[in-house]
């Protein structure tokens, strides 16, 4: 009993292994992203929680480059301490996109929480016959690739998440990249293509102006910003689910009761109501958050998106 109080109370206390309390001096975060993103916000709205809950700053360190592989490789390199942590977003999980990779997202890497998820919204331009997913997937399949779609690049995943629509309706649609989602979003919006998934937050103004026609949302749940708008999976295409989601990492040898707290705390976080509707106003839908959920999701991500890729033949970059 004596030591079954005492491994809880070591636990507790989430030592780092130096004998002190975990966090004793100020986390960073690094982001692999520009300031401004979805994935930079979500980090900082977290972030500002962390630092109430903790006692400790949480500071957000953007490091750009590389598709967000450069941030991550900083965080699965660095001394494992609870003190250099990594936001990623859904990029992280899809290793088949490039020909190589320093570090190894499973071996190197250990899933802290979900932040939140990304859900996209399938639009079209309102000169599209098509009404509702159902009529959408019949014109793509009555001739393959007369519809062209925009995505913020090959391997982006705008792209992918179209070409899991493309391998679970299976249609065939004509893929037009542009250099990021904003002027993807714009393609349609001029007509230059028939539909797209985009963010939620670079779409809705136009959506709710009719200037877009929103389809359905990529999530397995409704969006709180469209909830008239049904998912892929209740317009018609079960089993689809697209989310970019954004989530907590820690170099794999941090101690488990460091990743636990943290775990535990993100957790918390997402539960607070301004924390939420900031997230919201992002186009975010909030996680519930916690180890175990993140661990679970990652597993299934990680083989999906390889399939999606390997079937749409995209080439590593």
């Amino acid at each position: 009993m004596v030591a079954s109080l005492a491994g809880a109370a070591q636990a507790q206390s989430a030592s780092t292994g130096s004998g002190h309390a975990y966090p004793s001096r100020p986390i960073r975060l690094v982001v692999g992203f520009a300031a401004g993103g979805a994935t930079d916000v979500s980090a900082r709205v977290v972030a500002q929680k962390l630092s109430e809950n903790l006692g400790q700053q949480v500071v957000v360190d953007n490091r750009p480059g590389a598709s967000s592989n450069l941030a991550s490789d900083i965080v699965a390199k660095s001394t494992a301490d609870g003190y250099t942590l990594l936001i990623a977003n859904a990029t992280v999980a899809m290793p088949s996109l490039f020909t190589t990779l320093p570090f190894d997202v499973q071996r190197d890497l250990a899933p802290v929480s979900l932040a939140g998820y990304g859900p996209l919204a399938l639009v079209v331009h309102p000169s599209l016959p098509a009404k509702n997913l159902k009529e959408l997937i019949t014109l793509a399949k009555v001739k393959p690739d007369a519809l062209s779609y925009a995505s913020a690049g090959v391997g982006s995943f705008l792209h992918l998440a179209t070409a899991l629509f493309e391998n679970l309706s299976h249609s065939k649609v004509l893929h037009v990249p542009y250099k990021g989602g904003a002027p993807a979003a714009v393609a349609v919006l001029a007509g230059e293509v028939q539909m797209a998934f985009a963010s939620i937050a670079a779409v809705l103004p136009h959506v709710q102006q009719n200037r877009l026609r929103a389809i359905a949302v990529s999530s397995t749940k409704r969006s709180s910003a469209l909830p008239d708008v049904p998912t892929m999976h209740e317009a018609g295409l079960p089993g689809y689910d697209a989310n970019s989601w954004y989530g907590m990492f820690a170099p794999a040898a941090t101690a488990r009761p460091v990743i636990a707290k943290l775990g535990a705390e993100t957790a918390k976080a997402l539960t607070v109501a301004d924390v939420k509707a900031r997230l919201v106003s992002q186009g975010v839908e909030p996680a519930t958050g916690g180890v175990q959920e993140f661990s679970a999701y990652l597993k299934t991500e990680i083989p999906k998106w390889a399939t999606v890729i390997k079937a749409a033949n995209i080439p590593p970059q």
